[in-house]
């Protein structure tokens, strides 16, 4: 029951692999990616696999800003001439601080984490973004980086999210997680048409607030990408005026 003096503020956090835009049928659509991002609803979504920019000229992260109205913040890992490549953040709320961690191992395709911290309803929020490597030794790696991220900075509420690439339940990283966040609900996100692995993760500290995580698989979004998106609600206690 909430205490007396105490109200309930709802928190949407949102990761999805959108696969450059292009769709199971093997089509460039970046509408039916920002169909999906509209029934999300989300306050805060982390991206992969975005391009910020093609030969065609579409800046896909502008483009998306655009089209659903949220703050956006690029990720970059990999450049060319073509296209700039990498994660994502879109965010409905204020980004009070801002930071963008390499987590490249040498050899190895360039990985990275967008780190921000928000506020609402007089909550600081952290929020990490991230892609993990498809290497085993890579994903450990990166996990325990990313644990010494959530170690050195403090907030009221602390979330990682995004495409862990992490195939195997008994996997390090995945035990690394469980130990900091405690065992969270993973929804089955890859391939999207029919799923049977939790590739994608949305973790939460402290866990208390965290009231569900579900895949959103429809007609739209098993089509737009390989991944399906995740969706966590949060709900907040806050101070009432």
């Amino acid at each position: 029951m909430l205490e007396r003096g105490f109200s309930i503020t709802s928190l949407t956090l949102a990761t999805y692999n959108i696969h450059r835009c292009i769709g199971t049928d093997g089509k460039f659509n970046p509408e039916r990616i920002i169909e999906v991002i509209q029934q999300l609803d989300a306050d805060i979504i982390a991206l992969q696999e975005v391009e910020t920019f093609r030969r065609e000229r579409l800046n896909l992260l502008e483009h998306l800003s655009r089209h659903t109205g949220m703050y956006a913040v690029a990720g970059i890992t990999m450049f060319s001439d073509i296209s700039h490549y990498g994660n994502a953040l879109l965010s409905r709320l204020d980004i009070e601080e801002l930071h963008r961690e390499d987590l490249s191992i040498k050899g190895r395709e360039p990985r990275g984490a967008i780190c921000i911290k928000t506020r609402l309803a007089n909550k600081s929020i952290r929020v990490i973004a991230t892609h993990l490597g498809l290497l085993p030794s890579e994903r450990r790696t990166q996990t325990k980086q990313l644990l010494k991220l959530l170690e050195q900075e403090s907030a009221d509420i602390s979330v990682l999210m995004g495409d862990l690439n992490e195939w195997y339940m008994w996997g390090r990283p995945l035990r690394l997680l469980r130990k900091h966040f405690n065992k969270t609900i993973a929804p089955l996100t890859f391939p999207s048409r029919f799923p049977f692995f939790a590739l994608d993760r949305i973790w939460v500290e402290p866990q208390s607030c965290l009231r569900s995580v579900v895949s959103i698989k429809n007609r739209t979004t098993k089509k737009a990408s390989d991944h399906l998106p995740l969706v966590a609600t949060l709900h907040i206690d806050t101070p009432e005026n």
